[in-house]
This record gives structure tokens, sequence and C-alpha cells, in this order.
């Protein structure tokens, strides 16, 4: 009898899913099963793959059967709410054992209503009993290479919404290595929240960097933010939650302090190593920066 834990990963396909497979599998301490609209395009994740659809409530309980773990993300549209409360329910019914849950950054207290959303969705997995351990990342490095249908970087020109706020930033894979640590060891970060922002700098900032690692100038153009939002819904993003953004980088295009800059320092004990700067996610993807 296979006595390993089996392990839901919930966006295999996105770009924490997708680093994270690959860390759980070298594990082997685990069973992985990728969770996927559409299963063909994760077969190239080399493991059992279940049809799963966060609107689709029919494939829960065929992609939940004999699962123990749950990594757990949901996509950036107010049906987050009721699409992760009938995931905890069908989980807790189907005797998941625990879940890491991807959310957004925020203090506690926030009022950056999208944060508040992902925070709702924590209290009620600790309202459902199942062990938990959430995943607070500030701004995805992934983020400049697209967003909302928008490449922010192009032909050595940065453009964005947010003025000259000092952002905090993570990468993608860095999230994967945090999520991968707590779902081969429950036990030991039982109960945990878990923020994850490691270096902070304003898009002018960030301009110099590439400059400097990639040796061609780059720039950086503040752009208002009442574009994004026309871009993003001309594009058929989901209104409500982008509202919610636009909202944000309102504010931190007039100076508003919403905790957007922290950063943290639980990277080396959680994993090891240190954290990508965005100085080496410039050299990883230089080609895709360079003009």
């Amino acid at each position: 009898m296979n006595s390993k834990a089996r392990v839901l990963v919930l966006g295999a396909t996105g770009q924490v899913g997708g680093a994270l497979v690959p860390l759980l599998v070298a594990d082997q301490s685990v069973e992985v099963v990728a969770a996927a609209r559409t299963p063909k395009k994760a077969e190239h994740l080399g493991v059992e793959v279940v049809e799963f659809d966060l609107d689709r409530i029919e494939t829960f309980a065929p992609a939940l059967a004999n699962i123990d773990r749950i990594f757990m993300a949901t996509g950036y549209t107010v049906d987050m709410l009721r699409q992760s409360k009938d995931l905890v329910n069908r989980a807790k019914r189907g005797g998941v054992q625990q879940i890491v849950h991807l959310g957004a950054c925020g203090d506690d207290d926030t009022r950056v209503a999208h944060y508040g959303w992902h925070q709702f969705i924590e209290r009620y997995i600790e309202w459902s009993g199942i062990t938990f351990t959430h995943l607070r990342p500030e701004i995805f490095m992934q983020n400049l290479l697209g967003y909302g249908g928008e490449s922010y970087v192009q032909k050595g020109v940065i453009k964005h919404y947010v003025g000259g706020a000092r952002l905090s930033w993570v990468d993608c894979d860095d999230v994967a290595a945090v999520a991968a640590v707590c779902l081969v060891q429950p036990e030991q970060h039982a109960g945990k929240t878990y923020r994850m922002g490691y270096e902070a700098k304003t898009y002018y900032e960030l301009a110099e960097v590439f400059t400097k690692v990639l040796g061609q100038p780059f720039s950086y153009e503040p752009q208002p933010p009442p574009d994004f939002l026309e871009n993003v819904l001309a594009e058929g993003a989901e209104p409500a939650y982008m509202k919610c953004v636009f909202d944000s980088y309102t504010d931190l295009t007039n100076g508003k302090d919403i905790g957007a800059d922290a950063t943290f320092d639980n990277f080396p004990e959680l994993t090891g190593r240190a954290p990508r700067s965005l100085a080496d996610f410039a050299r990883t993807y230089a080609d895709r920066f360079r003009y």
C-alpha cells in the first residue's frame, strides 16, 4: 500500500503551481496530483493529472478523492470567495488534512479590498478545522513579464500605474519553494502565516537595476491609473477585482501608505537559501527584457 501523502496542486500550469510540482516530485516524500481545467495542458509535468475547474463544482469530488493535502490557489476575481468556500467545504467532507493557501500581501488590518478578500478565505479555512498554512506574497517579479494582458517592459521603457511608490517583490519560484516546504512538513508549519517580499524598490530604481544588469538603458514612465482599468477591462478582465487593483494603484500614485514596501527575513530559515533578487530575475529573463 502506498503510504505517501497525496498532494493536490491547484493552478498546476500557473507561475507558482508550475514551479511547485517539480519541487514536490523531487522531494519524493509525497505523491503529487496536478489539478487543471484542461488536463492535457498539464501532461508535461509528468505526474497524475485530474480535471478541476473552480467554476464547475462537479469536478471537485473526483479531484479530491484520496487527497491528503492541498495547495490552494484561486483565480483573481470576486468569484474566489464562492469558489474557495465550496472547495474548503468539500475538502473538509473528503478528509483533507492540510491546506496551504496562496493569498495576497497585506497586514491583518489592511483596507485594500482584494487583500481583504484573501483574508476572508484564510479565516474560512481556519474555521473549517483543517490544518493550514497561509502564504502572503508581495508583488510577483513575474508580473514584469506581463499582467492583465499588458507587457510592462518594452524596448527599454518600463510603464506602470503606481507612480514613484516603493514596492516589495518576490519571485514566484521562491513562493513555490516555501509552499513545498510547508506541504512536506505540515506539522512544522501548521497555523503559520508567511509573508513573502524580500526586496523593496520603486520602478525608477528597478530601471536602474535593469540598466546595470542588462547593459542597456532602461527608464520608467509612470502611467495614470485610469488607463490601467480601461486596458484590463478591454482585455476581458473581471471588473470587481480589477477595480480593487485600480483603487490600490491610485492610492500608491497619490503617495498613500498601504504597506506595499514591507519586506521580511523568513526565507533563508524556511528554505536554507537566499531569495532571488531583482538583479537575478533580470539576468534569468534577460532575453525577455533586452531590445
